[in-house]
């Protein structure tokens, strides 16, 4: 691709600067008493048949009085801002598994779950069971109290349910994709180009049971007008050290550099402090998401809590072939290999419990 096929600057609600979302409160959606009574209901119906979570479907499920709200959620993640947190769930009255509950029905209106390991986890457990930190080839991010840095999830729409927050720190930060790449546009329009490029990406430590040590993905995609960005350099420089896998140019490393430089630049990220019940939708095309280093509770059932669903949107985004991990992703029905993982949980009750893996 030469410089002058490189897309221009993106313009949609997509590209947004965090200091500026944060002079009001319009990513925030409040739900009514109505509406919980709802979700409360269905989470309640949910636990009770305990359905397998691979073959359940949202029309077993339907809603009234949150409908149209999922479809202004799912209009802001797939075709505005990027994201939205939901807030008003009473999780700290519930059980963990109604709180799981709640949360799968909610997701199979925002999309179709998908596989977020090799055992076949539908729902994930964000629950420090490890004081390593990200320094550490064998740390899993969702495992340990470290910072994070920004990056994208393998999924179309990733979702995190607050059970319970930390003693200090653990902020969700999030910053537009589409904000980052105009700020290279501007500053070196001659590396822009590379972003569309395939690199390589270390699947190996993303998920220590990966089939291969790599998959490869351009940064960003622009198909039928539509920009996506896919992005995490720590997972591009540490796949450098697989044997076969090309080195990086000069030219490569400069633009990482830069993306990650204007990335951590003051005002272009927004941060949030969930509460216990809040659920944050957000489009991995649209905005990478991090997290700051916290302090836990020492009791186990104090300790900090997310709840994380990985969803195929149901809306048919465009992007170029083997964009992110769309191509090595597993969904819900089968496992890869045709044979369930012997440890795999299917049911909301088992899927609940966080795995002690550190």
């Amino acid at each position: 691709m030469t410089v002058a096929e490189v897309p221009s600057l993106i313009l949609t609600q997509a590209a947004w600067r965090g200091d500026r979302l944060m002079e009001g409160q319009e990513w925030v959606y409040q739900l009514d008493a109505a509406q919980v009574a709802e979700l409360e209901t269905l989470g309640r119906r949910f636990v009770d048949a305990d359905p397998d979570l691979r073959f359940v479907q949202a029309a077993d499920y339907p809603l009234d009085a949150c409908a149209e709200a999922v479809r202004s959620w799912r209009a802001d993640v797939d075709f505005g801002r990027g994201f939205v947190l939901v807030r008003g769930l009473r999780s700290d009255l519930y059980s963990d598994t109604l709180s799981s509950a709640i949360y799968y029905v909610l997701g199979l209106h925002m999309g179709d779950p998908i596989r977020q390991n090799e055992m076949g986890d539908l729902i994930d457990h964000v629950y420090a069971t490890s004081d390593k930190t990200m320094d550490d080839p064998t740390a899993l991010s969702s495992k340990v109290r470290d910072k994070l840095v920004y990056h994208s999830d393998s999924s179309d729409i990733v979702a995190l349910m607050c059970l319970r927050g930390a003693r200090e720190g653990g902020l969700s930060c999030l910053v537009s994709g589409a904000e980052i790449y105009n700020e290279i546009l501007r500053r070196r329009p001659d590396l822009a180009h590379l972003l569309l490029e395939p690199f390589h990406w270390d699947w190996r430590r993303q998920d220590h049971s990966a089939p291969a040590d790599t998959y490869t993905s351009p940064v960003v995609s622009m198909e039928d007008g539509v920009f996506s960005m896919y992005a995490g350099s720590l997972y591009i420089l540490t796949a450098q050290e697989y044997p076969g896998v090309p080195q990086l140019t000069e030219d490569q490393i400069e633009v990482l550099r830069l993306f990650d430089e204007i990335t951590y630049e003051p005002g272009m990220a927004i941060a949030m402090d969930f509460r216990p019940g809040d659920i944050q939708w957000l489009s991995n095309y649209a905005a990478l998401h991090s997290r700051t280093e916290f302090a836990d509770w020492p009791e186990p059932q104090r300790k900090r809590h997310l709840l994380r669903l990985w969803l195929s949107s149901k809306t048919d985004r465009p992007v170029v072939p083997g964009f992110g991990k769309n191509g090595v992703v597993q969904h819900r029905a089968e496992a890869r290999s045709g044979a369930e993982h012997p440890e795999a949980r299917f049911s909301v009750r088992t899927m609940a419990v966080p795995r002690l893996i550190s």
